[in-house]
């Protein structure tokens, strides 16, 4: 009679225990996911508020600019131009963003995703600080070496072509090279988190 109480107390043990581990796996992947999610989302707001920011620049910002200064056709063409090529990496990143669901697809489905996010984020990084430069240093010549009502001389206007661009370049790069800091640490929290749960799938 003790053999057999003493049997069931031990199965009774083992299944608490057994239940135990399933609640507590439940639990380290949901924080697991909740930290993964909390970086995607970090980068999805920091995507939408780019697009935003554009957008208001494009259409309310520089046309609002243009029509109470009297900044040329042609440099309000340039700029407007850059802006709106430069709408497409951040179209193109969101796209895919939208299709990252961490509860429907596959660690390794997400994992290919965020390569391909990332591809279309170091083009952007490269390509997108050398469009806005060169977009900027041409509008700095449209208008002081060609706009007559800017009324500078020609040695004044060729010193603030030069001084404005590598200004701008500077800004440009420092801007740029401190966003690429802040989003690489969110990538890496995505990535170890994949990672992580990939450990934890079926």
């Amino acid at each position: 009679m003790e053999l057999e109480e003493l049997k069931a107390s031990w199965n009774a043990l083992d299944k608490r225990l057994e239940e135990s581990e399933i609640v507590n796996i439940r639990m380290v992947k949901e924080m697991i996911a909740q930290k993964t999610k909390s970086a995607y989302d970090r980068i999805l707001g920091l995507n939408i508020y780019n697009l935003v920011v554009n957008l208001l620049i494009i259409g309310a910002v520089f046309p609002f600019v243009y029509t109470h200064t009297p900044i040329s056709t042609t440099s309000f063409v340039i700029i407007e131009a850059a802006m709106i090529i430069g709408l497409v990496p951040i179209v193109w990143k969101l796209l895919l963003l939208s299709k990252f669901d961490l509860e429907g697809k596959k660690c390794n489905e997400l994992r290919g995703l965020m390569l391909q996010y990332k591809k279309v984020y170091h083009s952007e990084y490269l390509w997108g600080i050398s469009l806005v430069c060169l977009a900027m240093v041409a509008f700095y010549i449209s208008e002081l070496g060609f706009n007559k009502e800017a009324g500078y001389v020609l040695g004044t206007r060729l010193l603030l072509v030069l001084g404005l661009s590598l200004l701008t370049f500077a800004l440009g790069y420092v801007i740029a090279t401190i966003q690429r800091r802040r989003h690489a640490t969110q990538m890496k929290e995505i990535e170890r988190g994949l990672e992580e749960l990939k450990e934890y799938e079926d």
